[in-house]
This record gives C-alpha cells, structure tokens and sequence, in this order.
C-alpha cells in the first residue's frame, strides 16, 4: 500500500510539473485548419493567418526571401532538409546553425541551394549527377565533392526534393510531354 502512495505521489507531481511547464510556454498550440487536408494541432507558430502547417507536414521550412512565408515539407523533403543541414549548408547556404558559412570562401562562389534561377533549370538526373559524382565530373566547381559514396540514393533524391521545394522562383516540374523522350 505504501509503495501505490508513492507510485501516485510520484506520478501526480510529474502531471502538476507538466501542465505548469505546457502553460508557461511561450508557443501556444496552433489549431490548424488546411483547406482540403484536416485538422493538425501542433506546437508551432505560424505567421499570417493564411499559413498553415498542412496535414502530413513532417517539418518546415521558412522561405528565405521571405522570412514571413513558412513552406510545409513532406516527409522526403524534411528528410532532404535534414541532408541539406547536414552536408550542403556550409556551401549552399549564407548561414548555418554555427554560424555564417563557408560560402564566401568557395571559388567559384557556389549558388544558394534555394536559387531556382539555377537548380530549376538542371533536370533531377542531372542534379542526381552532380551531387553523386561531384562538382569536377560534371563540369563544375572541383571543391563541390562527390557523395555517390557517403550517401544513399534515397538521400540524394531527398535534398533534391527539398531543393525543389524551397526554390525561389518556385519550381514547376516539365509536362509530361517535355519528359518524353521520342526515340527509335
């Protein structure tokens, strides 16, 4: 009996510490409503009232032109953020969780990852390429190295799906009529 008294005691201080601590935060839970997805009730803030956080959001990810802008992630594209944080930021990015990047020291000066002027004009073969085999096999900066080895090809398509998503102009994949190749 005296071991249950414990047990409760225990248990009901943990809950009193818990509920005190998810009062005093200072991100107020969000109910989301997206318009043709469901319900989503999630710790994050968002910005304006026509940003959401739709149903099925892994992550997300503010725009970096338009800091007031969040851009929900799918799960491969969360996981492609993840990469990109990993491997890319220090060279395809101003900034990283460190501090600034790597950037301004590469010759020539690598685009920013989210440079849609550039990455949207490269197929996802040919980006596949680049990041794989590096910058020096495809024609490109010989300091961008190869990940063929050290990541998967789940990953590499990850980033490129994330690139994709954050891409500024936005990204608007070929038609099919453009992707068909009309060989003999």
């Amino acid at each position: 009996m005296k071991l249950i008294a414990i047990y409760l005691t225990v248990l009901l201080g943990c809950l009193g510490f818990a509920a005190y601590a998810g009062r005093s935060s200072a991100a107020k839970p969000c109910w989301c409503w997206s318009h043709d997805q469901g319900l989503v009730i999630t710790k994050v803030p968002h910005p304006k009232g026509t940003e959401y956080i739709s149903y099925g959001s892994y992550g997300s990810e503010v725009d970096w032109n338009n800091p007031d802008h969040v851009i929900p992630l799918n799960y491969s594209q969360a996981q492609g953020k993840r990469v990109f944080d990993g491997q890319c930021i220090w060279c395809h990015a101003d900034a990283t969780p460190a501090g600034p990047s790597n950037r301004s020291n590469v010759t020539p000066v690598p685009p920013l990852m989210n440079d849609g002027s550039v990455f949207n004009m490269l197929s996802d073969k040919e980006l596949q390429r680049v990041i794989a085999l590096g910058g020096s096999a495809v024609g490109k900066s010989a300091m961008m190295p190869p990940y063929g080895k050290s990541l998967t090809q789940e990953d590499i398509q990850d980033v490129i799906l994330y690139t994709r998503a954050i891409a500024a102009p936005t990204y608007q994949r070929p038609s099919i009529w453009k992707r068909i190749s009309w060989k003999k």
